[in-house]
């Protein structure tokens, strides 16, 4: 779904008070893109604030400006009233109001803003007032080089502005390791002729990890996998008591699911981890194998074919079981 490019300009014409939102649990994709957009839109002139229902994870503090993020959590008055005064939502990175919680309710309750959805997932949900989404794309980020291409000021892209999304295209791929397109690869090829230092880049996305990361990462594959190599399965979980044992915070789990991956007979594999109130799973997977089917199916959720996740309001143990009676029916 992609409304025409010429609608969005008289909207950009002149200058307005800009919420830029995104997900819970920020991703790279996410903060990168967030970030991005918000240097562009104020390089035309525009007022603009970026709020994030929670926190992001400690390994995207280097990214600059990622500390003016307004965290909803911390400060719910606060974002509130930015959202009451805003004219123009700008809603990255998610299909639905719900996947940014209460900012969701706030958002709504605004019925004089314009809003608009950029972003790569299935099914956009009917509420905003222009679409720029293509669930083709590799990430949100992609879609934002794309935008300011359209728009003619491609020349834009260079500096923190092109960190940003490179950022996000490659936290999206796993590394390019999936949901690529030729596309992405010229992208970082045209950032790259103008001085894209990714290799800074990758050490402080993917080098950046705590002690205490690396002993839980131990503890995951040591402790709590279990691989069914006739199923070409792998799961790793987390109970309410490991994450007290080890006191994980906010991105102390990011890319464990990834090395499930890692073991040559693994076609799919899941992190589920017991959450305050529900039951989390990350699903990933290699081929044409959909987790994507998987996470709407059994599991409240979706995403990605090859990157999903769901969740449950029941009992780990429960989650777990209902994981292993089904995700052997989308092995092909």
């Amino acid at each position: 779904m992609k409304d025409d490019i010429s609608e969005i300009i008289p909207v950009l014409s002149h200058p307005r008070d800009v919420v830029i939102l995104s997900h819970r649990n920020p991703d790279g994709d996410a903060i990168g893109s967030s970030l991005a957009m918000k240097m562009y839109l104020e390089s035309r002139g525009h007022f603009v604030k970026c709020i994030l229902p929670s926190e992001y994870p400690d390994n995207f503090e280097w990214l600059p400006g990622v500390k003016n993020f307004m965290i909803h959590d911390l400060q719910p008055d606060e974002c509130n009233k930015v959202v009451e005064k805003a004219d123009l939502f700008l809603c990255l990175d998610f299909n639905s109001l719900d996947r940014i919680d209460k900012l969701g309710m706030a958002v709504a309750e605004n019925k004089t803003a314009f809003k608009w959805l950029m972003d790569h997932h299935l099914d956009p949900e009917p509420f905003a007032d222009y679409y720029y989404c293509d669930d083709s794309a590799s990430s949100t980020c992609e879609l934002v080089y794309r935008f300011m291409d359209e728009m003619g000021e491609k020349d834009k892209i260079k500096g923190v502005l092109a960190d940003c999304i490179y950022t996000g295209i490659i936290t999206d791929t796993g590394s390019f390791h999936h949901a690529t397109n030729p596309d992405i690869y010229r992208m970082i090829a045209e950032m790259k002729d103008k001085g894209l230092d990714d290799t800074r880049l990758q050490n402080n996305i993917f080098n950046n990890q705590s002690e205490k990361q690396m002993r839980l990462l131990g503890y995951c594959l040591g402790k709590r996998l279990v691989v069914d190599e006739e199923k070409s399965i792998g799961l790793v979980f987390l109970s309410r008591k490991d994450y007290q044992k080890f006191n994980i915070q906010r991105g102390d789990t990011e890319g464990i699911i990834n090395h499930i991956l890692k073991i040559r007979t693994v076609k799919l594999a899941a992190f589920i981890t017991a959450q305050p109130r529900i039951v989390k799973l990350s699903l990933r997977s290699k081929g044409d194998i959909s987790v994507q089917a998987l996470a709407r199916d059994h599991f409240n959720g979706g995403g990605h074919f090859n990157a999903s996740g769901g969740y449950m309001h029941a009992p780990l143990s429960k989650v777990i079981d209902k994981f292993w009676e089904h995700a052997g029916d989308y092995i092909k």
